[in-house]
């Protein structure tokens, strides 16, 4: 499932945050990692620069993967950041795309800006988007990846991460949570706006039963017959403020949250849910397109 992993680089420490975890998910699973670098064309004159970066880059991490099948080739294309990072992907059967939060453009730049929500939205491949504050260098596999936060909401939609843990969770158990977050109420339209009716606590305490219901047997299905330890969270409030608070309270070390990217980053799995987690959540996320949604 990861056969090859893009990383996307643009010679700022910031962009090489990523690196520690294309590192460790390459040994994992004897992977190949290409590094590329994307120059504008008005940048010309720096090409040659920019192709001894990523050379440098590749033989540092040939260092570190070399007691493993894992391997890692350079490449400098010119045009595009997002256009580029998507069609190559695209070509040359790339499976995973990790990309920093924010590189050279500075913070919203990557990750917030342009360039990383044009690849979120327009490719097919999974994305992981890390934090570039994320200490994580020094980290093994096992730590980085020690602790796992799956989102869920009852859908297909948000069920995509699946195939994906399950896979990583094959090589390296990890400690998973299962959440799924329920609203306090419903909105209704009145006279004054929009305004939220309040469920009883009757109506709540069966919804929590019946997401925990849930939440277990999705549980089942992502461990199948592996050793998988587990837990289940059902939170009643606002998702995203939900989302973030049980990574934090849990110490995940990834959250897996799935999306159509049809419209936006905005419009994504729970709404505007992923955006908001996106921003506010210090730990790396795991980006899942829904299959049958072509980039």
């Amino acid at each position: 499932m990861f056969n090859r992993i893009l990383v996307a680089l643009d010679g700022s420490k910031l962009a090489e945050s990523a690196k520690p975890y294309a590192e460790q998910i390459a040994k994992l699973f004897d992977s190949e990692l290409v590094l590329l670098s994307v120059n504008d064309p008005a940048e010309v004159e720096y090409s040659h620069m920019h192709e001894l970066y990523v050379q440098r880059m590749a033989d540092l991490l040939r260092e570190s993967v070399k007691n493993s099948a894992a391997t890692v080739k350079a490449e400098t294309l010119a045009g595009k950041p997002a256009s580029e990072i998507i069609n190559y992907a695209r070509d040359n059967d790339v499976s995973l795309i990790i990309m920093a939060s924010h590189g050279r453009t500075g913070v919203m730049g990557w990750a917030m800006g342009s360039v990383a929500t044009r690849v979120v939205e327009n490719t097919a491949m999974p994305v992981l988007l890390v934090k570039a504050a994320t200490p994580s260098a020094d980290k093994t596999a096992a730590e980085l990846f020690a602790r796992i936060l799956i989102p869920l909401d009852g859908s297909e939609t948000a069920e995509a991460t699946l195939p994906h843990v399950r896979e990583l969770n094959s090589r390296l158990p990890a400690e998973l949570t299962l959440l799924q977050v329920i609203a306090p109420g419903k909105p209704v339209h009145t006279l004054g706006g929009l305004d939220q009716v309040r469920f009883t606590e009757h109506l709540l305490d069966s919804m929590k039963a019946k997401a925990s219901s849930y939440l277990e047997t999705v549980g089942e299905r992502v461990c199948g017959s592996q050793a998988c330890s587990r837990r289940y969270e059902v939170r009643v409030g606002e998702a995203a403020d939900q989302i973030v608070r049980c990574a934090t309270d849990t110490g995940a070390g990834l959250v897996a949250i799935s999306h159509h990217g049809e419209s936006g980053i905005g419009h994504m799995f729970m709404g505007r849910v992923a955006h908001k987690v996106l921003h506010a959540c210090r730990t790396p996320i795991l980006l899942v397109k829904t299959p049958g949604k072509e980039a």
